[in-house]
């Protein structure tokens, strides 16, 4: 499902920035994603290059972006490649874009299809001084397959190997982590969806659900909602399968007494809301689950009142450590012992909250930016404090987004349930219409 309409303004600002930090006399190219081979003639369903999408909009395969500001012929300057439209093909695999119909996608003028590059391209290399060519360099990254943005990088070097090349990653980690005030608006809509799934499902949670009946609501709720789908893997963990961070078998069923960790978000205009919430099973928490919980919305609140320009995310994840242990303390985790004789590199808290609290978010869930240098406004953030209780078999985890602003952060999902006691009254209302 495609979203019923994303602003290309977005991309075309996005291209803007990009140009402004590229050396003089310079071009920058930019891969689509390759179509991966499943078994037989199948094909995994095609994920878009995000930095590609980021600076034109488009999700089809076989696309490139190429910016050469400098270019002598104005009209090269930017330049959008699409595969050729095949009737044939099309009656098979579905239309492809016209080239009316990329421009209204993506605001570039310039349309050229990919049989056609070559003969365009050379001339323009030998123009240019500098390359710049993009590779994934995403802290978090672990693949090792040669992906088409590496077998490309090979390829140019080999071709035109004196001229200067710039990695464009550098630049991207940069830029992408600043949201726009028009990506900020296609995310809230993925929020929003993300809203609607979470009340639907407060009246749907009852004891004897099965945890992958839950993600099937969620599902159901995201695709109604005009949703491509979940923004990743949904986290469906009731009982003691809430201490796995990764959880996703979902097969096992929800208990009386127990409480259910979900951790999901819609994906819309290819923007990643993602929510997590812990509810009571029957709708009712217990005396201890509530103090759990409660002392992990305190740790929530924290860290939210944190998150404001200026600040690392290395000291606010310490600062983070002192009121989770405060709390830890408080509801009987931690002795005073504990605290005293803790590890520096290894604090006490950490036996029961061994994640890391916020990460950038935005057309990746796991978003591009940095960990080390202060905080801008502009970047969007995750707070997900958690505490799990191997001896109790529990597992806490509460998650919104933020986005930083110049005088603090706007908490974008600050309309969703979130305390202990609302959680409740809605689930005993749902009930009782039942």
């Amino acid at each position: 499902m495609k979203p019923a309409s994303v602003n290309p303004r977005i991309f075309l600002e996005n291209r803007q920035r990009f140009a402004r930090r590229m050396k003089k006399n310079s071009i920058a190219i930019f891969n689509s994603n390759d179509e991966l081979p499943v078994n037989g003639d199948a094909l995994y369903p095609f994920r878009q290059n995000t930095d590609l999408y980021w600076l034109t909009g488009i999700l089809q395969e076989d696309s490139m972006l190429v910016l050469f500001p400098d270019n002598p012929d104005k009209k090269y300057r930017e330049v959008l490649v699409l595969v050729r439209p095949n009737e044939l093909k099309e009656k098979w695999d579905g239309k492809r874009l016209r080239k009316e119909e990329a421009t209204a996608l993506s605001g570039i003028q310039t349309i050229v299809w990919l049989d056609s590059l070559e003969g365009l391209l050379q001339p323009w290399i030998h123009l240019a001084e500098t390359i710049y060519l993009n590779t994934n360099e995403n802290d978090r990254k672990a693949n090792l397959v040669p992906v088409r943005d590496y077998r490309y990088a090979e390829e140019m070097r080999r071709r035109y190997p004196l001229h200067a090349y710039e990695r464009s990653a550098r630049i991207m980690k940069d830029l992408r982590a600043i949201k726009s005030k028009w990506e900020v608006e296609v995310l809230q809509q993925a929020i929003d969806i993300t809203e609607k799934t979470f009340r639907r499902l407060l009246g749907f949670i009852r004891p004897g659900v099965w945890e992958h009946e839950i993600e099937a609501e969620i599902y159901h709720e995201f695709m109604r909602n005009r949703s491509a789908g979940p923004a990743y893997g949904s986290i469906i963990a009731s009982g003691d399968r809430a201490r796995i961070l990764h959880y996703v078998s979902n097969n096992q069923q929800c208990l009386d007494g127990e409480m259910v960790l979900m951790d999901f978000g819609a994906e819309y205009g290819c923007y990643c809301a993602d929510l997590t919430r812990t509810v009571p099973v029957n709708g009712k928490f217990s005396k201890r689950q509530k103090e759990v919980y409660n002392a992990c919305l305190a740790i929530h609140n924290h860290a939210k009142g944190l998150l404001e320009p200026g600040i690392s995310i290395v000291d606010y994840t310490e600062k983070v450590g002192d009121e989770a242990t405060r709390q830890f303390l408080k509801i009987g985790l931690l002795k005073k012992e504990d605290v005293k004789n803790e590890d520096p590199e290894n604090r006490a808290y950490r036996k029961y909250l061994y994640h890391g609290i916020s990460h950038h978010l935005g057309i990746d869930v796991h978003d591009l930016g940095t960990r080390t240098e202060p905080i801008q406004p502009g970047m969007v953030f995750t707070v997900e404090p958690g505490i799990y209780i191997e001896e109790e078999k529990m597992g806490v985890r509460i998650e919104n987004n933020l986005w930083i602003t110049k005088n603090g952060h706007v908490d974008l999902m600050k309309r969703i349930p979130i305390k202990a006691d609302e959680i409740e009254a809605l689930m005993a209302r749902s009930t009782a219409k039942a």
